[in-house]
């Protein structure tokens, strides 16, 4: 059974760096490993958007317009981790993040991932 368990967050002022990773357990070999890792973001009362995803073999990397340039998405299939380095972070930023896996053709929809963790806060404050 694949679990995603989630790491880091927290809370920073405006302008600073945090990371949140994520390990993946469960996989039963590499033709079961999803085919993309993303980490995605809500806020109360909003739906969940797709900040980054990175493909598990292409290496291939997809970003959200209002992160690029701010966040890097860091895959390590020996590992079965994803990271997410969030540089320059604004109080718009501030929501619970999670990491997901799947199979998909949409990197950055929600509704192609099947595999989902509980999620680690951040804070970003003005």
């Amino acid at each position: 059974r694949v679990r995603l368990v989630e790491s880091g967050g927290g809370s920073v002022q405006a302008g600073g760096s945090l990371n949140v990773s994520c390990l993946a357990t469960g996989y039963d070999g590499s033709f079961s490993r999803p085919n993309y890792m993303a980490w995605f973001r809500q806020v109360p009362g909003k739906e969940r958007e797709g900040v980054a995803a990175a493909a598990s073999r292409a290496g291939t990397t997809h970003y959200a317009d209002s992160v690029k340039g701010r966040f890097t998405i860091s895959l390590d299939n020996a590992k079965n981790t994803v990271v997410l380095l969030m540089d320059t972070l604004k109080p718009e930023d501030t929501g619970m993040y999670y990491c997901a896996a799947g199979w998909v053709r949409d990197p950055l929809s929600r509704l192609d991932y099947t595999y989902w963790g509980q999620g680690t806060q951040v804070t970003v404050s003005s």
